[in-house]
């Protein structure tokens, strides 16, 4: 279905096809070193961290809106500031990741939202949760262009599908800490301090990070056997990329697509699932905490699998594209049992759907990211994922809004299930359309 007889992701390069003697390959590989996976953890944490941010807000949706008398669509209005200054975060972050660095812009990035995320602790009134959810917005927009452009930097083809679904778990680590931890904060010290505790989290990253993170050709821990398995795509050329050119690809547009269609459905979950189940279950704050939990659970084995999914494909002969997009093809399909959700009277039946589909949505996510640097140049990999990132965002807004007024006007969750159940079907055939075999761009370059 993905591939054509002549399909130019046959010889994408770096993407090592299996040879005769797989022990031998075994061998190999087991000598090459891990010190890379170790930066994979620090991103693994960042990303927890950053959903723990995320999740305080939404799993005190129904105690702050008692406290401030809060109505759907001003609790939507927050989100929606989020979504916006995210949106706007990721063009420009993006950009700024390519041009700073990894490591001084990531330590950057986290500085800010930790900041942010703290400052919410002290909110007093509306207007102090909206400006921080826009600071919030605004430092988080760089999470998944430094994250991506991480990997690019420290993981040959082969290896990036997996090791953005290892970080990638992170949000649903995040999501699922969040529940546990915020209730038990939130019963003994108040809710003020469910904000601080987390957000202070981040100089703890930013330490570590600094202390751990430079460029494998640069690190002292890495073996010269793990820097030529890192380096065993052909080498890039330097030449600055102008960002606007980047706008002109049907390449960049495929990633577009895909975020915007599909990033709005996992601010659903985000956002809504824990009010979903409160309102549909009659769960307390206390109770809510453990379905969440399995949730994420389940999640977090769906963003590991559609990693290794499409990795395991490539590795036994499969192409690149036929790789990528028969793992996100398993999860579109996986998804689509969520629009009836709303109709389960049994919680757990409702929890488990919630489950499959965020586990569906991780897997497709982490093939999606993935082909941004199948098809774009390490040095062009920040911005086209900003670019991305920025869509999916707006979609995010879109979506906000529209559940705020659906539930505000209707109660049910009906209508937005729905969409989320097709909306990764649509995006995969759009990705199809544009980039039938995620060829790489034919970049205009400058330059430096």
């Amino acid at each position: 279905m993905f591939d054509q007889e002549n399909d130019s992701a046959n010889n994408t390069p770096g993407i090592s096809r299996p040879s005769g003697n797989s022990s031998a390959s075994a061998v190999a590989l087991r000598a090459v070193g891990k010190f890379r996976w170790v930066i994979c953890g620090l991103l693994l944490f960042a990303t927890t961290k950053s959903y723990m941010d995320r999740q305080v807000l939404s799993v005190l949706k129904e105690t702050l809106s008692h406290d401030f008398h809060w109505t759907e669509i001003d609790y939507s209005n927050i989100v929606l500031t989020f979504q916006t200054f995210y949106a706007v975060g990721m063009v420009l972050v993006g950009r700024l990741v390519d041009r700073l660095g990894t490591r001084k812009s990531f330590a950057l990035i986290m500085t800010v939202w930790s900041i942010a995320s703290m400052s919410n602790g002290f909110g007093r009134s509306y207007g102090h949760f909206i400006f921080a959810a826009a600071a919030l917005g605004l430092g988080q927009a760089g999470l998944f262009p430094a994250s991506i452009k991480s990997v690019a930097e420290w993981f040959p083809r082969k290896e990036r599908a997996l090791a953005t679904g290892i970080f990638n778990a992170g949000t649903n680590l995040g999501a699922v800490i969040g529940p546990l931890v915020v209730p038990f904060v939130t019963k003994y010290w108040g809710w003020q301090w469910a904000f601080i505790i987390v957000g202070s989290l981040g100089f703890v990253w930013v330490a570590l990070w600094l202390f751990l993170y430079q460029k494998p050709e640069e690190h002292p821990r890495v073996s010269s056997a793990e820097l030529a398995h890192i380096k065993s795509d052909p080498i890039e050329g330097s030449a600055r990329i102008p960002w606007g050119s980047l706008i002109g690809y049907r390449q960049t547009w495929a990633f577009v697509a895909g975020k915007f269609l599909t990033d709005p459905v996992w601010w659903l979950y985000l956002f809504w699932a824990p009010s979903f189940l409160q309102r549909n279950y009659g769960l307390t704050l206390q109770q809510v905490g453990f379905p969440i939990v399995i949730i994420y659970l389940i999640s977090d084995i769906g963003s590991i699998t559609g990693g290794w999914l499409s990795s395991a494909l490539i590795s036994r002969g499969a192409t690149v594209n036929r790789g990528r997009k028969t793992a996100m093809l398993v999860c579109a399909i996986a998804v689509m049992p969520i629009v009836f959700a709303n109709h389960m009277h049994n919680m757990w039946g409702a929890v488990a759907l919630f489950g499959l589909a965020a586990a569906s949505h991780q897997g497709f996510s982490a093939n999606l990211f993935t082909i941004t640097s199948d098809m774009f140049p390490n040095r062009a990999v920040g911005s086209v994922t900003g670019i991305g990132g920025m869509a999916g965002s707006i979609g995010g807004m879109i979506m906000a809004r529209g559940v705020g007024v659906v539930l505000q006007r209707t109660g049910s969750y009906r209508i937005p299930l729905f969409m989320a159940g097709f909306a990764y079907l649509i995006a995969l055939s759009i990705v199809q359309l544009l980039a039938p075999k995620l060829e790489p761009a034919a970049l205009e370059t400058t330059r430096s």
